[in-house]
């Protein structure tokens, strides 16, 4: 069920990608003056395959993530999610295509304070339509696949940073989205944790056979991936 909106989680096959974009540009003015941030960026991604952005703070990565996960207004080109052309979306039609195609993992997990690890990963599952049954046998067993089995029901505060970001791993992959969009996912961990982590990010995320684009500057994390592009001035390589 999606609202009428004509997305066919069968077109990612079809199509050959579960991301594609043309010619996507962003400006803004500051000061009397117009910055580039994107400067015509052209990238696919196939299903199943995990790709780093890289790039230095300020190259525009974020920028690029917030206009691929329908986020943000203001950009030029075309955005096809699931061989969906979302560029031309309204703003619920917008949603619905983030809720049913699109997970997103940020630095800071941005977790529920008053709510624990179970009922965190449980509530994007409720508002996608499953039921509460369901939303929890979901959530138990991503967050034991994360090896947080015996931390269901503690909450943010009770958990270490490492912890607190695996839920949002399993958060973003709840719904089993076709494409999750992470942005420096591990950039607020130690060196350790970040790799661990990390490494349980791009388990799951093979195992679901979802599809995931990473923002990072992590020369090394980056190195794990299928393939990785880096942004500079506006464009990629």
């Amino acid at each position: 069920m999606n609202n009428g909106l004509p997305i066919d989680r069968r077109s990612e096959q079809a199509y050959g990608y579960v991301l594609e974009t043309s010619g996507l540009t962003k400006s803004f003015t500051q000061g009397g003056a117009t910055i580039d941030v994107l400067r015509g960026v052209d990238l696919a991604i196939a299903p199943g395959e995990i790709v780093a952005l890289l790039g230095p703070s300020g190259s525009g990565k974020s920028t690029l993530l917030q206009a691929v996960g329908l986020l943000e207004g203001g950009f030029q080109g075309s955005i096809k999610i699931a061989g969906t052309e979302a560029s031309k979306l309204n703003a619920h039609e917008r949603t619905v295509v983030r809720r049913d195609s699109l997970g997103f993992v940020y630095q800071f997990h941005h977790l529920l304070p008053d709510f624990n690890a179970t009922e965190n990963v449980v509530l994007p599952q409720l508002v996608h339509g499953a039921t509460r049954a369901e939303a929890d046998a979901r959530s138990a067993e991503l967050l034991t696949q994360l090896r947080l089995g015996h931390r269901l029901t503690h909450r943010p505060s009770q958990l270490s940073g490492g912890e607190q970001q695996r839920v949002a791993v399993a958060r973003a992959l709840a719904n089993k989205p076709a494409l999750v969009l992470a942005d420096e996912p591990t950039g607020n961990l130690d060196e350790h944790t970040a790799d661990i982590v990390f490494a349980e990010f791009v388990r799951l995320v093979r195992e679901q056979g979802t599809a995931a684009l990473v923002a990072t500057h992590n020369e090394r994390l980056a190195a794990r991936m299928d393939r990785v592009f880096r942004l500079h001035e506006g464009r990629l390589a």
